[in-house]
């Protein structure tokens, strides 16, 4: 009788031949993912190799050392010095910067009346919640391009510097924009603004301790006027060492317009209010579904326990809002930083008005948009992580 022994067939690992591998859907995972890489790669050497043959052909230099040549042109409105003997490259960093301001305005406008509206929503006030319901309809349904060429045209319109509207002695409204007084320049300033940042963020890390020893403990610490004081006390505190300079620059009318003070111009503000009253319709949405998502239940058994109102809106309803808020409220600060490039419509020159004016004397339409493409993927980015972290921030833990 044979024996057979089959230690050895048990033991071996199965061969991988060709047709196992055809039918394992791994492989064929990786093999098409490969070769779809393979024709993205090719077809974008193909079309950047086609870009700079005809480049080439009309004789267009290529690269981006365009960005050290002169500009020779000026920009009306800057936050820098600029003159039309500096470079393409601080050119662009003056459209960068006009872009960051009008963006960080209309974030924080667009958010004030944005909460403000979306709490009036669900107010027991019936004429305050229908108000908040027609202004919502209205701004979310108009095309923010035309809300922007509105409040231009409307801006325009207003008289001019003979006949300016005064603004109870310490501003005037023109068609030149918005002139009004402000502390006169003293090198103090600098530094209180450096104290309120630091007074920002210690109220920042000082809320973060608070909540986490409530969380470990139990305890509640309450964070509101010690923060409150850091953030008004330490530039009080600069502005008593420094001196504490009282002297304002107040606009006066000579010739046809006004020396001394700050000038808003009528182009900032006309995009200002078109992006943030658009976003704030938006907004105030998103609120709204924030609140009522916390459960009424919650909110009562709060008041039964004898809470007072704001600590049942601080300790229960903002919590559980924030959570439903936050992620949606991000993109729309994005989206309204990517509405900001519709400046151009009103002349206000930020990245993209700046953009095209470099596009039209390098003939670098590539480079020149890669630019701007790169600059507002940054940005972004960067609001998607700083909301992304307090998000975090905010969410419940549970345990």
């Amino acid at each position: 009788m044979t024996h057979i022994d089959g230690s050895d067939q048990r033991g071996a690992k199965p061969r991988q031949t060709l047709s196992t591998l055809l039918y394992s859907k791994s492989f064929r995972t990786a093999v098409t993912q490969v070769v779809m890489a393979a024709v993205v790669i090719f077809i974008g050497l193909f079309l950047y190799q086609n870009v700079v043959e005809n480049l080439r052909a009309q004789n267009i230099a290529t690269g981006f050392g365009f960005l050290e040549q002169t500009s020779q042109f000026d920009i009306g409105e800057k936050m820098i010095t600029y003159s039309a003997r500096d470079s393409y490259g601080r050119a662009f960093v003056v459209g960068l910067l006009n872009t960051l301001s009008v963006s960080a305005a209309g974030i924080f406008l667009a958010t004030l009346i944005g909460f403000t509206v979306g709490i009036s929503r669900i107010s027991s006030n019936w004429l305050l919640s229908k108000v908040a319901t027609g202004y919502v309809e209205i701004v979310r349904n108009i095309p923010v391009i035309l809300q922007v060429i509105f409040w231009s045209v409307l801006l325009r319109n207003l008289p001019n510097a003979r006949n300016a509207v005064e603004m109870y002695g310490v501003g005037f409204l023109t068609n030149r924009g918005l002139t009004f007084a402000v502390p006169a320049t003293h090198p103090i300033h600098s530094t209180m603004g450096i104290a309120l940042v630091a007074g920002i963020v210690l109220a920042i890390l000082g809320s973060i301790w608070a909540r986490r020893h409530r969380e470990s403990t139990g305890t509640y610490v309450n964070m509101l006027w010690p923060s409150i004081g850091l953030i008004i006390g330490l530039p009080v505190l600069v502005w008593l060492f420094g001196g504490a300079p009282t002297a304002i620059s107040y606009p006066v009318q000579k010739g046809f317009n006004f020396q001394g003070g700050v000038t808003i111009s009528p182009e900032f503000t006309a995009l200002l209010i078109g992006i943030a009253l658009y976003a704030s319709g938006f907004i105030a949405e998103i609120v709204r579904a924030g609140l009522q998502a916390t459960p009424k239940g919650q909110i009562e058994a709060a008041r039964s326990m004898g809470f007072r109102p704001w600590f049942v809106t601080r300790y229960v309803v903002l919590p559980q809002a924030l959570r439903v808020i936050v992620p949606p409220l991000t993109s729309q600060y994005v989206s309204l930083i990517k509405n900001s490039s519709i400046a151009v419509v009103v002349g206000y020159p930020d990245l993209v008005n700046i953009g095209n004016t470099v596009m039209n004397q390098t003939g670098q339409a590539v480079e020149a948009i890669a630019v701007m493409m790169l600059v507002y993927l940054t940005i972004s980015l960067i609001t998607s992580t700083f909301m992304n972290f307090y998000n975090r921030l905010v969410a419940i833990k549970e345990r």
